[in-house]
């Protein structure tokens, strides 16, 4: 009898929690279920036998057992179909951030192959413009070797010039000496 006691204890402290969870302006089922226990209790007439009182005490613990525990049962069930819920949904939110993790490193790879374009043409450009550096320089240095192969080729032909002049000049003495010394 009293492990029947303390079970209705435990399962009435659970209807109590359950209870006072639920708004107070609609009255649960297991309030009801009780209402209608005393009721029905009190709607019997005044003196019933001993077994008579233990076998309705008993089957109306079993009674209330079994609506606590389907009540229960019915918690459990919408806990877990919480629990359920909140599980799918935490799966459907996982996805979505996957997907958007995927996107994001797409996203990524585009923008790096970007970059190392963009910095291969930097590169390019830098090592044309060294080369045009170099080139101009070259260029500047044939022009000058070419200004002073002209100055030489100047001064060559001023020689030549003179050289032949001379070649003329020594030509008429030597003829000037040999009418001279005949």
């Amino acid at each position: 009898m009293s492990s029947l006691y303390s079970r209705s204890k435990d399962l009435s402290s659970r209807s109590r929690k359950s209870l006072s969870d639920s708004p107070p302006s609609s009255p649960s089922y297991s309030t009801k279920t009780f209402r209608q226990d005393r009721a029905s209790r009190s709607d019997s007439s005044g003196v019933e036998p001993a077994s008579d009182r233990l076998s309705a005490r008993t089957s109306t613990y079993t009674r209330r057992e079994n609506r606590l525990a389907s009540l229960s049962k019915t918690e459990d069930d919408s806990a877990s179909k919480d629990y359920k819920k909140l599980y799918e949904d935490a799966l459907t939110e996982n996805e979505k951030l996957k997907s958007r993790l995927e996107d994001s490193k797409q996203e990524l790879t585009k923008i790096r192959s970007q970059l190392d374009r963009v910095t291969q043409k930097q590169d390019r450009m830098s090592e044309r413009s060294t080369v045009f550096e170099s080139e101009k320089r070259e260029k500047e240095a044939l022009e000058k070797r070419v200004s002073d192969m002209e100055e030489e080729f100047k001064v060559l032909t001023e020689l030549k010039s003179d050289n032949q002049r001379l070649k003329d000049e020594n030509g008429a003495l030597i003829r000037v000496i040999s009418k001279l010394s005949k």
